[in-house]
């Protein structure tokens, strides 16, 4: 009976372990969008998958891509700021949203993506890719030695632990930008070697009004 006793507590145990990795990963995914909870009920700053919303939100989470390997830029499709919410693939992630204003003021907001948590120093050959109302850039970490961004790169991350910056000056009642983030492990990057296998990342988008008119 001890043992059988033993088996259960250990079985449960594992259960239980199971559940909190699962509920880690269900909850924060490897990409999360956020608004300050303050700006969503006061001043009606929202968050959507879809341009057409019916509830507000103030936290948006991509789906995971587990076991994700290099690939190359250029072989993305060509449409991925043209479907909504999680659209990710075998070797990318791939989330478009929105931030829409519905309240009754004009406001000015300010956007930072962030590095909230990386291991193996994978974000050395990350790429991260931003279309902002279809405009789009590419982020990647600068040059290990220092020279300069990559050459598929539009602009390097903003720090080391900041991948880029946004802001919106006049945002009307009514008004929204669609953003698409790509994340992907560039394959043609020389920093993109063995030691990086099993590494992990996490991205955070975090918006915030600034100014109301």
């Amino acid at each position: 009976m001890r043992v059988l006793g033993l088996l259960v507590i250990l079985l449960v145990a594992v259960i239980a372990i199971a559940y909190a990795i699962s509920y880690f990963y269900d909850k924060y995914g490897s990409f999360t969008v956020k608004i300050n909870k303050y700006d969503m009920m006061r001043q009606g700053l929202t968050l959507s998958e879809v341009p057409e919303y019916d509830k507000t939100n103030s936290v948006l989470n991509a789906n995971i891509v587990y076991d994700m390997t290099n690939i190359s830029g250029e072989d993305l499709p060509d449409n991925l700021d043209m479907i909504n919410g999680s659209h990710n693939g075998e070797s990318y992630i791939a989330y478009t949203f929105y931030l829409i204003n519905a309240g009754d003021d004009t406001i000015s907001y300010e956007g930072v993506m962030s590095i909230e948590n990386v291991t193996n120093n994978v974000d050395e050959a990350v790429r991260v890719a931003v279309y902002k109302n279809g405009e789009k850039t590419v982020y990647g970490k600068t040059k290990s030695n220092g020279a300069g961004k990559e050459s598929d790169c539009d602009s390097e991350f903003t720090s080391s632990t900041v991948v880029m910056t946004t802001d919106h000056k006049g945002f009307e009642p009514q008004a929204r930008d669609k953003y698409t983030v790509v994340i992907w492990l560039e394959g043609n990057d020389p920093d993109c070697t063995d030691a990086l296998i099993g590494g992990t990342l996490k991205l955070g988008m975090d918006f915030k009004i600034v100014e109301t008119t």
